[in-house]
């Protein structure tokens, strides 16, 4: 079953219960830290879809090669690429990429059996669109996870018009805001990760899934089982202190103006340089895409009220709009083809920015019955 040499290892596990297996995905591109490109996304979709039909298989493992990243986010250097070519126009790549990408987000917030990911390491972008989704949602002492799309003019998407909104106070619209990174106890106290283990555990995680005794008369058996085994493996030594969780207070009192003119510079003026990890937040939004801004501002707005279908329908509107503007292509120039980290935003200031601009972006470039995510 197994490809070394594969950009997703896709793998099953024997388990010592008479004819059951673990699925595995293993994500294969160390070097690129295992940034999400289109051939992974679509061999992960299609592995999740013939396990979710097969009785056999009673829980699925999303893990990483490397010890770096679980993944660093997504192919945007072919994104790029396919902007240039297209020319303000939707590029048909994009389309196809986050149709896909998407589609394989929800596939995992929505699957009928256990799917533990295991997010060592650095988890951005999508990255957080394949753990956010899982029952089982494993950090650990070199978790890293952040939504940092405001440095390329993107927006979080893989969901993040759903999950944003449904952090505790304003935390999700801070975080969108200002790509803040956010270590294993913030993921675990905001709710985007649901256990904390020793980084060395993996290979125990998996000897003990093998070994269990798979009980499959119900899905809740299932789900129990996955949580008893991981709530055996040890925790971390040293377990790093949250950074969100004595801040709230403040994030809450920064992120409470009725607009993203205000909220954006309550953040800016706000002086920070006691706490090093607001101030790096706070530094990467002063160099942000103002675009950007407004964009995560209005799908924290609309997003929680949303079901999660419609906010992955709004994203594929968004993120295509994203990619005819300029902005996203710009922003992937400065930081990863160029490497200038210099990006000439459309506009200076968030002020700047005018109202037709953002609803251009939530205006679909289809029909609601041609829309590539109408089955979601």
């Amino acid at each position: 079953m197994t490809d070394a040499e594969s950009v997703v290892i896709v793998d099953e596990i024997s388990t010592k219960t008479d004819g059951f297996k673990i699925g595995r995905l293993t994500l294969n591109k160390p070097k690129a830290l295992n940034a999400l490109d289109l051939e992974m996304a679509d061999l992960m979709l299609k592995a999740l879809q013939r396990w979710h039909t097969r009785s056999d298989i009673v829980a699925v493992v999303i893990d990483s090669a490397g010890e770096k990243a679980f993944c660093a986010g997504g192919d945007i250097v072919s994104m790029y690429k396919s902007m240039v070519e297209a020319q303000g126009q939707i590029p048909a790549f994009l389309e196809t990429f986050f149709e896909t990408e998407y589609t394989l987000d929800y596939t995992i917030h929505n699957y009928s059996k256990p799917i533990i990911v295991w997010g060592s390491g650095i988890v951005m972008g999508g990255g957080m669109g394949l753990l956010c989704g899982a029952s089982h949602r494993v950090v650990t002492k070199t978790s890293r996870l952040a939504m940092p799309e405001i440095t390329i003019g993107l927006y979080p998407d893989v969901g993040g018009s759903y999950f944003l909104p449904r952090l505790p106070g304003k935390s999700g619209l801070f975080l969108g805001l200002t790509g803040g990174q956010m270590n294993g106890a913030d993921a675990c106290y905001v709710g985007l990760a649901d256990i904390m283990v020793s980084s060395a555990e993996k290979d125990n995680l998996l000897e003990q899934l093998a070994n269990y005794s798979w009980n499959v008369t119900d899905l809740d058996n299932l789900n129990e089982a996955v949580t008893h085994v991981l709530s055996d493996l040890p925790g971390p030594e040293n377990i790093p202190q949250s950074n969100i969780e004595p801040n709230m207070a403040l994030i809450n009192e920064l992120c409470k103006g009725d607009n993203v003119t205000e909220v954006v510079n309550a953040i800016l003026s706000c002086d920070m340089q006691d706490n090093k990890w607001l101030s790096k937040a706070q530094a990467t939004l002063a160099k942000g895409s103002p675009i950007t801004m407004h964009l995560v501002f209005e799908q924290c707005e609309r997003g929680g009220n949303m079901t999660l279908a419609d906010c992955f329908r709004m994203e594929a509107d968004m993120s295509c709009r994203c990619g005819e503007s300029g902005e996203f292509q710009e922003g992937v120039r400065a930081l990863l083809i160029d490497k200038d980290m210099a990006p000439k935003w459309k506009y200076k200031h968030v002020e700047d920015v005018p109202p037709g601009e953002i609803e251009h972006h939530f205006t679909s470039p289809w029909t609601k019955e041609n829309h590539p995510l109408a089955s979601l």
